[in-house]
This record gives C-alpha cells, sequence and structure tokens, in this order.
C-alpha cells in the first residue's frame, strides 16, 4: 500500500522509471500535449470534463510522492493576445502548494517558446493532460534526487 497520495498506476509506473533531470509536464487544458511530447515522454490524459482535473490538484499530488529540484511555468510574452498583467492568479496556488509540501524551489517562469523546447528535449518522461481551464497553469517540474 502507498503511503502517498499518487494512486494512479500509469503515473506511478512512470515515476518510478524516472530518474533525476527527469521533466514532468502538467499540462493545463490549452496545452497542445499531444504534438509536443519529447521522444521519451508518455502520455497521460486526465481531462475528463472542462476544469475536471485542475493543475494545482496533479500539482499538490505529484508533490507527495517525488523530490523536485526544478519547478517552472511558461513565461507570457508581452505581445502574445492571451498575455495578462502581472502573475497568472494561478500562480500564487501554485507556490502555496510547493510552500505546503515543505519545499523551497522557486517557481520560476520559462519564455513560451523555450518551454516548448524544455518540454521536447529527452529528459521529458511524462505530460499529464489536465482540463484546467486556467490560461497559463501548465508547470514544468524537474526530479531531484532522494536524500
Amino acid at each position: 500500500m502507498l503511503k502517498h497520495r499518487l494512486l494512479h498506476p500509469e503515473i506511478s509506473a512512470i515515476l518510478g522509471r524516472a530518474g533525476h533531470h527527469a521533466r514532468v509536464l502538467i499540462a493545463d487544458g490549452n496545452y497542445p500535449a499531444s504534438t509536443t511530447l519529447g521522444p521519451n515522454a508518455t502520455l497521460v490524459s486526465l481531462n475528463l470534463a472542462p476544469g475536471l482535473v485542475t493543475v494545482s490538484q496533479v500539482l499538490e499530488t505529484l508533490l507527495t510522492a517525488i523530490p523536485v529540484d526544478e519547478v517552472n511555468t511558461m513565461g507570457i510574452p508581452e505581445d502574445d493576445p492571451y498575455a495578462q498583467k502581472g502573475d497568472p492568479p494561478v500562480w500564487n496556488d501554485y507556490r502555496r502548494i510547493i510552500a505546503a509540501a515543505g519545499m523551497s524551489v522557486p517557481m520560476v517562469p520559462i519564455s513560451k517558446w523555450d518551454f516548448y523546447e524544455a518540454v521536447a528535449s529527452r529528459d521529458h518522461v511524462l505530460t499529464i493532460q489536465t482540463a484546467d481551464q486556467a490560461l497559463w497553469a501548465n508547470v514544468l517540474l524537474t526530479i531531484g534526487c532522494r536524500v
């Protein structure tokens, strides 16, 4: 019986095989997950209905199961038609979740196009597609080491 909150068998298996520096994308409902997978990545769809499940729910669950060295969000280009002033509200939820998990890892935005490149890398092992409707809700985790 697992002690952490992650119960999904496929996600657990992928994370169990992943090592240090492996990347996991938790994608919002707008992210083009099927066309941006890295060569070693698996896509797991958890997009049951609009808003079910959210990136925040998946992030909170994953942080009970894996060590994380880096947390990256997708940076927002000023000229993007969906750009907004300041950080997206959902980013504050992520900061709260990270702190509640006892982590002191900063959340660092990566420019939109560099984010896509980071996801397309050979280190990308898993994309979890959610149905989150929040804009700019994508989170890229880099797995750390057990200490």
